[in-house]
């Protein structure tokens, strides 16, 4: 029987289309900035966001880093949700790498609000508290179950940002399952943001890589907080064609995802062993069952029909669909649910 892996969407194995993109790949060294595919790559989601430049990383996290980097100074604060993915998944590494504190929010699914944003900017002219300098959103959200920002929220975070001469930045991980959901334009992000974070490795089923986005006054130094952190590479346009190839031909099917994701819900609110599940908008559910006790019952049931999903602590199970998860997968595991008796 075939594993059916609903962990996370970062469990994508490479489509033979993408892997033959890969291995006919013009390459050079990205680290003297000669690799043909990487530039491409880096253009292509420039022009995409309507920004100046963009920066191939080998991970998310190291992204985020950077951008945080770049806004911020050692001493300062940052503001975003208590469940966002930069403080609660990227070890420490707020503190770590630019020694900046963060300042949780408690949104809602893991979306602050612009007012929410105004009252926890501090006084910069109480020195006993850091100086504000940065916000941080995440779209869609991760622990917040893959819920999307309301654009028009974000905007009103912008002016919020730009009164208080704050930056903005978006850990957009999973932006494209938002842009698909939404049916809105990478554009209208770019006029928000300052920078962007766009991960390949997820919906879009790329083997590892991605990319930083934005305006050149904030990304003359990114390349730099790349090769401090250790994310300089040197023939990775095979990974970088990945990409390319991933934009141009994965990102509209992300909508089966985000279908399969919402059918997968409707299943589990019919079942009696199940206590809550919570909205779903695109790709990931996020349910709980009516006891935690029953959780190791319900888990060795998936683990016998070849089934993994995610176990986040605190009663919060965890599934992501994806590029790997078949129709016939899919009705298997529906199926499944449907005969748990716990």
């Amino acid at each position: 029987m075939k594993e059916i892996d609903l962990r996370s969407d970062t469990v994508t194995r490479p489509t033979k289309e993408m892997l033959q993109a890969i291995m006919t790949a013009e390459v050079g060294d990205d680290v003297y900035k000669e690799d043909p595919t990487v530039n491409e790559l880096e253009r292509k989601l420039a022009d995409m966001f309507g920004k100046d430049e963009a920066l191939f990383f080998p991970t998310g996290s190291m992204t985020n880093q950077a951008a945080i980097k770049l806004h911020t100074q050692p001493g300062e604060q940052l503001i975003c949700d208590k469940w966002a993915h930069v403080y609660n998944y990227e070890g420490g590494g707020v503190s770590f790498n630019s020694g900046v504190s963060c300042k949780l929010v408690d949104g809602d699914r893991g979306m602050i609000t612009a007012e929410q944003v105004e009252e926890s900017i501090n006084p910069p002219d109480f020195y006993h508290s850091p100086l504000t300098t940065l916000v941080c959103l995440e779209n869609t959200t991760n622990k917040g179950g893959g819920a999307c920002y309301d654009l028009e929220e974000m905007k009103r975070i912008r002016e919020v940002c730009n009164k208080h001469e704050l930056g903005l930045h978006l850990d957009g991980a999973r932006l494209f399952n938002a842009l698909v959901k939404k049916g809105e334009s990478p554009k209208d992000y770019g006029k928000i943001f300052d920078t962007i974070s766009v991960c390949l490795s997820k919906g879009l089923g790329t083997p590892m890589g991605s990319v930083l986005i934005g305006d050149s006054r904030i990304m003359k130094n990114a390349i730099r907080i790349r090769k401090v952190l250790g994310g300089g590479m040197r023939q990775v346009g095979f990974m970088a064609a990945a990409g390319v190839y991933a934009l141009d031909h994965h990102v509209e099917r992300l909508a089966k995802d985000h279908e399969r994701a919402t059918e997968i819900a409707e299943v589990l609110e019919e079942q009696n062993y199940v206590g809550k599940v919570e909205p779903v908008e695109t790709n990931i559910v996020i349910f709980y069952l009516q006891n935690e006790s029953m959780e190791d019952e319900f888990m060795k049931h998936l683990a016998d029909s070849n089934i993994r999903i995610s176990n986040m602590g605190q009663g919060k199970l965890r599934i992501v669909t994806h590029l790997d998860y078949t129709e016939e997968m899919h009705q298997r595991f529906l199926e499944t649910l449907r005969k748990i008796i716990i």
